[in-house]
């Protein structure tokens, strides 16, 4: 029975949301194989063995909204706060270029002071001395003027994880001023103005459900972003949902599988969460169907300091560590790391 709605998914890319319910419901470990292999194999079609590596820069744990979850959120006074300023970042690009990357991630709190003035500064600056790379934005909501500037200076990717695509669900992990609607209409406009577009969610967040998860398939499904991030909640200690446990690493492997073999050029990483829980996480979400991993180029001396969970992996480690580690890890599984920049084969004008 299983096996046929995985065939379904694989041929037609979409189930209905009730197939999707029991697919997650009631998977064995033999449908989980079956689906992984099946994964895999359309992974290759379109990839080869091919890991695509994100320098990720965690350049402002300053934030200037509440969500229940996050360990950056403004009301976590234990924070030891930082900014990076552009001789930072510009020195984590330089780094991670001679190690190979050609892709860097900014990543940041919802922090005031990178306004528009000083985004695009920093964003213009990283393209004419890396203009073989790509550059993607984890920035949060911004207007459509501001994501149409960076654009403009060069940004190539922008990574906005909606969390949860269900409007109740989301009230219940954010605070009353953030909005589903709100988190939709910047995916939209981002999609619009050009960029190559992520999304994604937490698996086993609090008060989700198989029907939330369903939801946000279904959402995946209509939207089909160039790249989908999923991984697993993990609480921290100074949040409203420090008492609730982790999601499941069994249940993000299957979600990646499934979001594999509904949109299979997609870009679909094997988070650090699923590393934090499992000792392989990595390694098995790439079994399961993702290609790409995000080492952080973060300089040491900060990367403690943006935990938006507890015991995030590799905060110690200096990058040319990270890099290494990573590429024994893809190559013991029979994968490479691919030097360039790894964009979707949705994005004909990148290949």
């Amino acid at each position: 029975m299983l096996k046929l709605l995985i065939d379904k998914l694989e041929n037609e890319n979409r189930l209905t949301k009730e197939e999707f319910a029991i697919l997650i419901d009631n998977a064995t470990e033999e449908d989980r194989q079956y689906l992984f292999s099946k994964a895999r194999k359309i992974k290759e079609r379109y990839f080869g063995n091919k890991i695509y590596i994100r320098g990720l820069i965690e350049f402002t744990n300053y934030c200037k909204n509440d969500c229940y979850y996050c360990g950056i959120r403004r009301s976590n006074k234990e924070a030891e706060r930082y900014r990076l300023t552009k001789d930072d970042i510009l020195s984590c690009c330089e780094t991670g270029y001679s190690l190979g990357f050609r892709t860097f991630v900014l990543q940041g709190g919802e922090d005031p002071y990178f306004n528009d003035e000083r985004m695009t500064d920093i964003v213009s600056s990283i393209k004419e001395r890396y203009s073989d790379c790509a550059l993607t934005l984890s920035l949060g909501e911004r207007s459509y003027e501001s994501y149409k500037a960076l654009y403009e200076a060069g940004a190539d990717r922008y990574l906005l994880r909606h969390e949860t695509a269900d409007s109740g669900h989301y009230s219940k992990l954010h605070p009353e001023e953030m909005l589903l609607s709100t988190r939709k209409e910047a995916l939209y406009a981002l999609k619009e103005i050009g960029y190559q577009v992520g999304t994604g969610f937490m698996v086993g967040s609090p008060y989700q459900t198989t029907e939330h998860i369903c939801t946000d398939l279904e959402f995946i499904a209509d939207f089909k972003p160039h790249m989908v991030g999923i991984g697993p909640f993990i609480p921290h200690h100074n949040t409203p949902f420090k008492d609730f446990k982790a999601g499941s690493v069994e249940l993000t492997l299957l979600l990646i599988g499934i979001i594999r073999l509904m949109l299979p050029c997609c870009l679909i990483p094997a988070t650090t969460a699923l590393g934090t829980l499992a000792a392989t996480g990595r390694e098995m979400g790439v079994l399961a169907g993702a290609n790409v991993v995000m080492p952080n180029l973060s300089p040491s001396t900060v990367r403690n300091k943006y935990l938006l969970y507890d015991n995030k992996i590799c905060t110690g480690d200096e990058a040319a560590e990270c890099r290494m580690c990573l590429e024994r890890r893809m190559n013991s599984i029979g994968s490479v790391i691919a030097v360039d920049r790894g964009d979707s084969p949705l994005v004909t004008s990148s290949i």
